[in-house]
């Protein structure tokens, strides 16, 4: 009981101490609904495709042993032809186990249509995603092996259905996250030091793991329904990208650095009604590292995220690779279906700069995790010179019934605080650190509990 009012006494000093303004004058802008609703209106899904033609018209063989990459590639090659119409091409892959030794690289105006039943198997012989592609690499733009299912400068493209998409990664991909390490150092290097991007070659002799499925400068995307398992690294990499939907996809993603979902320099995506289960980031929000981050000024905006299920390490972050900036993201009616290591994540170091505001939190539910939320302005202790300003959070009915670590924490630097924070309805069963806020300004609790209830007391003399 004295813990509990310990943590109770603590939130009631830093109401005092560091309330600055009501909750509802914080919302002078606008209201959260009204902005997330205008951003909804310009996020609209391409329309599926009626004509359809059958990938087994072009020599795909469902028996998980012919080799089903030509048929695709004839698949893609024959929608790209045809001309006089924006209505596209559905291909439709019907039940059955199809082996690709390589990518698929999509066209405009088409979708795949997995059926219930239809698995696509990626081989595992990294020789078979080359020649290397444009892409990026934790925030670094390079040229590496092409991702599995790669889509750049495109317009009006689906994935859709009950099938899977398997990588097929575990034995070869997902083993090179420990061989990556000079790699991943060079592309940072290059990063900094503004090496001109022809010379940034990855791919053969090297050990940076190609994403799973990237949209690089496309619009209008949707992927709704499939199962996304066994990725070699990024699950879903929406990269300078716009006007995307995610609906009602599951993951089963355990290999290392499986993000769900990742928009990195991207904006106007709905990400609904999934349900994770990720080795990593169930949804990790990004705009660039560094240098070429701070550079390219475009930052990841207008994200709506509601009605999914989190499951993995942890549920919504934000960066690290976020020099570019973060701003207006709205989570809502999310809940976890199992363990996280922390519900929301919010991270970034002085090598970053950029910013992180306007972020919108509306009844997100998590059982047992480490930490509730948090807010770090110096993760993993790297960089100098470069901090991030973090402000303008507004996090409304947040509720965990176990955080083994900390409740709520926030770490901000000593001359650029974390500011304009605001706390409602905020509940945590148990929590081993109640609070801990350092180089705070302008944090409002209201109507938090950590720990249990204390009881009505009357006092009789």
């Amino acid at each position: 009981m004295k813990r509990t009012l310990d943590i109770v006494s603590t939130v009631l000093l830093y109401t005092v101490a560091l309330a600055f303004v009501s909750c509802t004058n914080t919302y002078k802008k606008a209201s959260r609904t009204e902005k997330r609703d205008q951003i909804l209106k310009s996020i609209v899904p391409p329309k599926i495709p009626t004509d359809t033609l059958s990938i087994l018209s072009f020599g795909a063989v469902g028996d998980s042993i012919t080799d089903c990459k030509p048929a695709f590639d004839k698949a893609m090659k024959a929608c790209k032809k045809i001309k006089g119409t924006l209505k596209g091409t559905r291909i439709v892959v019907p039940a059955g186990i199809y082996y690709l030794n390589g990518p698929i690289h999509m066209v405009s105006n088409v979708c795949i249509d997995l059926r219930k039943g239809a698995r696509l198997k990626f081989g595992s012989n990294p020789e078979r995603y080359l020649p290397v592609v444009l892409t990026s690499w934790e925030g670094t733009f390079l040229y590496n092996f092409s991702p599995f299912i790669y889509g750049y400068k495109l317009e009006n493209v689906s994935i859709i259905g009950q099938g899977i998409i398997d990588g097929n990664s575990s034995g070869t991909f997902g083993k090179w996250a420990d061989m990556q390490g000079a790699d991943q150092n060079l592309s940072r290097a290059m990063n900094q030091k503004n090496v001109p991007l022809k010379k940034r070659i990855f791919g053969r002799n090297h050990f940076l793991r190609p994403q799973f499925i990237q949209f690089f400068k496309c619009k209008n995307i949707l992927i709704d329904g499939v199962t996304i398992t066994d990725s070699p690294f990024w699950c879903i990499h929406l990269l300078k990208s716009e006007n995307a939907t995610i609906r009602n996809v599951t993951f089963h993603a355990l290999n290392k650095n499986n993000d769900g979902i990742d928009p990195e320099y991207s904006k106007n995506i709905l990400i609904e009604n999934v349900h994770f289960d990720n080795a990593d980031d169930n949804i990790a929000i990004k705009s660039g590292r560094d240098r070429e981050g701070r550079s390219t000024v475009m930052p990841s905006e207008n994200i709506v995220i509601r009605n999914c299920v989190f499951k993995g390490l942890n549920g919504l972050a934000i960066g690290s690779e976020m020099s570019s900036g973060v701003r207006d993201v709205f989570l809502e009616n999310c809940s976890s279906g199992g363990y996280c290591r922390r519900g929301i994540f919010i991270k970034s170091n002085p090598d970053c700069g950029g910013f992180i505001t306007d972020i919108y939190i509306n009844n997100v539910r998590f059982g047992q995790v480490e930490d509730c939320f948090f807010i770090t302005s110096r993760y993993h202790n790297e960089g100098k010179g470069n901090e991030s300003s973090i402000s303008d959070m507004y996090i409304d009915s947040l509720k965990c019934s176990n955080a083994t670590e900390a409740g709520l924490v926030i770490q901000g630097y000593l001359q650029n605080n974390v500011k304009n924070i605001c706390f409602s309805n905020v509940f945590i069963d148990t929590a081993r650190i109640g609070l801990c806020f350092t180089n705070t300004k302008n944090i409002l609790l209201n109507n938090i509990r950590i720990g249990e209830k204390v009881q009505s007391y009357s006092y009789t003399k």
